[in-house]
């Protein structure tokens, strides 16, 4: 069985891809370059692709800078410090426009050229920063979408299924999870500003999810932080 699965370099993609393999899916990761400042994700996905024995690994140039409006594609300020409570609340200017329905549309056209009807992605509903496009009447949607936008659809070759494991679970059950199925979590990176080395900048809405999900977990944090 074949999947495409959306490797982003972060905690959720690279627990997803493990899953994905685990269920007996050959993986078929997909990274997007799409102009963003933390393009460190981009080495750290490389890095997983090769550790979690992804059968191929593409990293496809979509530079969204030049159409987006987002504190991730732009000098618009990444939101620091927020309390726990605030987070998630409204949708913050680490929204990228769109940018979960332009990956998906990716992971389609790879999938169905590959014959693949199974399209994984780490999106998560709990813990998270409120994007509209994590939602799961958002994934749902999309399901419906592949089914009449597709060759394979329309002819009734298969179904295709969007796959979100993690959807409805906490992250520190995500961290849990990672360490069940061997991901190196080290390798991981969640920083929307990080320094040139790829240290952490630890007051992003991410490295807060990020570090009170392994803190609830009781495993030891491995980021590097500046």
């Amino acid at each position: 069985m074949k999947a495409v699965v959306l490797l982003s370099g972060g905690l959720d993609s690279a627990v997803t891809a493990a899953f994905a393999r685990s269920r007996g899916f050959e993986v078929y990761a997909l990274t997007l370059r799409y102009g963003q400042r933390h393009v460190i994700e981009v080495v750290a996905a490389e890095r997983l692709a090769r550790s979690l024995g992804a059968v191929r690994h593409a990293v496809v140039d979509l530079d969204l800078r030049g159409i987006t409006a987002s504190a991730l594609t732009s000098d618009i300020p990444v939101p620091t410090g927020r309390a726990a409570a605030d987070i998630g609340r409204d949708i913050p200017p680490t929204y990228v426009p769109a940018r979960n329905t332009v990956f998906l549309a990716l992971a389609l056209a790879w999938a169905e050229t590959l014959g693949s009807f199974d399209l994984f992605i780490g999106a998560n509903a709990l813990d998270y920063s409120g994007y509209p496009d994590c939602r799961p009447e958002y994934l749902e949607a999309f399901e419906r979408l592949a089914y009449l936008a597709t060759k394979a659809g329309i002819e009734g070759a298969g179904k295709f299924k969007i796959h979100a494991p993690f959807l409805q679970t906490t992250k520190a059950e995500i961290v849990r999870t990672g360490v069940r199925l061997g991901v190196d979590l080290a390798a991981t990176t969640s920083c929307y500003q990080p320094d040139a080395q790829g240290a952490a900048c630890g007051a992003c809405d991410s490295c807060l999810l990020r570090r009170k999900a392994f803190a609830e977990a009781g495993v030891a944090d491995p980021t590097r932080y500046r």
